[in-house]
């Protein structure tokens, strides 16, 4: 199985550490897409404003967003494999990170009229596949820079750099273009400008904060391989982990609940913000002050677990998160009132970083020392696989009952049905 792979590269012990800050660096800038356009700003401007019916454009916006998660689901497994056969990753990091820029750039022409709903759907679905791509072989890169005994340090100091990031770029946004409604600029607010123009303020952060990982960073030499060759290869060796994974049944329970639950994580990030627009009322400028808070409660969640997880074990990690997300997620289908909105948006916050990071500690203590690169892979994977599931199903029954909450009750049921397999796993390193 190993015989196909290149095994050229940067030897992790050798790589200076300002190429292992630049690659970090790379989570602050890529965060800044998910978090304007898909999330906070973009997605309540399109339904609110571009559609203007809150329940056709959450419906609208929930089938674009599961369409592009189908595409990585299908494509990114086969891209990765391919890229593993040709050896180098930043060229198809900066293609990638460019198709971004482009579309982020490209919202700006999206005018608050009708007209423009499904341009705006196109660059939305193009942003996304890309900028996930780009992550595919952002991430691969990890275990060739880092000293093995560094990579979760590492790994996760780039998570928080992510949620920083995300952080920084909703500051700006909110307190240099929305709420002075771009005066400074001489914007026209009734023609949406001054929210317009935090999608190519956006285009502009991933293009400068991408510069360090592909200007210091090291990268694998090529292969010599084709393309086309390499591409068969890729599937040979997607075929041979899929012989190799089904030996460890354990495993493929946690590939099964992480598909679900990570699909309600992402879920929540889609629509967000548009949950808060057409449920509670809240303007562009408050979502905006709700998405900061809610980086702030996952950038500290994260931090807080990751001695937890050390001291109780990623798959107890897993329970207390995917259960603190449920009874916060519940209570956001209930309450009615904006102030206990965010009481328990704050709480579910808290939860949504050690959900993520516990998996792949987790994920690191099963799996056996001489088959990481494929169960990874896997993992890699199991997060898409999905991803389409969630929006589209928060789409139609909000779309068939007429009611966003009734919409957003996937979260929860998807939270769950994760957290079953999740209670027959065995505990790290058994």
């Amino acid at each position: 199985m190993d015989s196909q792979r290149p095994r050229n590269g940067p030897t992790p012990s050798r790589v200076p550490r300002r190429g292992l800050i630049a690659w970090a660096a790379y989570d602050w800038a890529g965060n800044a897409f998910p978090t304007i356009v898909q999330t906070f700003v973009f997605a309540h401007y399109f339904t609110g404003t571009v559609v203007g019916d809150e329940t056709r454009g959450t419906a609208l916006w929930g089938g674009a967003i599961g369409l592009a998660g189908l595409m990585i689901a299908i494509g990114g497994p086969v891209l990765g494999a391919t890229a593993d056969q040709l050896g180098r990753r930043k060229p198809w990091i900066a293609t990638f990170t460019i198709l971004t820029v482009i579309a982020a750039a490209s919202l700006w022409f999206i005018r608050p009229e009708t007209a423009y709903i499904y341009p705006g759907l196109i660059l939305v679905m193009l942003g996304t596949v890309s900028s996930e791509y780009a992550m595919i072989f952002y991430n691969a890169m990890l275990p060739s820079l880092a000293p093995r005994n560094e990579i979760g340090r590492w790994s996760g100091w780039a998570w928080g750099a992510g949620y920083a990031g995300g952080l920084a770029c909703l500051c700006i946004a909110l307190f240099a273009f929305v709420r002075p409604e771009g005066q400074w600029l001489g914007l026209d607010p009734n023609n949406a400008e001054h929210i317009r123009s935090t999608f190519p303020m956006t285009a502009a952060w991933l293009l400068l904060f991408s510069l360090p990982l592909l200007l210091f960073t090291p990268d694998r030499a090529g292969s010599g391989k084709h393309l086309i060759r390499a591409a068969i290869d890729g599937l040979g060796q997607l075929r041979d982990s899929a012989r190799q994974v089904r030996h460890y049944w354990h495993v493929i329970r946690f590939l099964i609940a992480r598909m679900l639950y990570v699909d309600a994580l992402a879920t929540i990030f889609a629509f967000g913000g548009i949950y808060a627009g057409g449920t509670f009322g809240m303007n562009q400028s408050q979502i905006l002050t709700f998405g900061i808070a809610l980086n702030v409660a996952a950038g500290l969640g994260a931090l807080a677990f990751a001695w937890i997880d050390d001291w109780i074990g990623g798959k107890r990690t897993i329970l207390c998160a995917l259960a603190g997300l449920i009874l916060a997620g519940t209570m956001l289908l209930i309450v009615t009132s904006q102030m206990l909105f965010w009481v328990f948006a704050m709480v579910l916050g808290v939860f949504v970083g050690p959900a993520q990071a516990a998996g792949r500690s987790y994920m690191a203590r099963i799996a056996p020392e001489h088959l990481h690169n494929e169960f990874f892979g896997l993992y890699a994977f199991s997060g898409k696989a999905t991803a389409f599931a969630g929006p589209v199903l928060v789409g139609w029954l909000t779309s068939l009952s007429g009611s966003q909450r009734v919409g957003m009750s996937t979260v929860v049921v998807l939270l769950v049905a994760g957290l079953a397999p999740v209670l027959t796993l065995p505990r790290d390193g058994e």
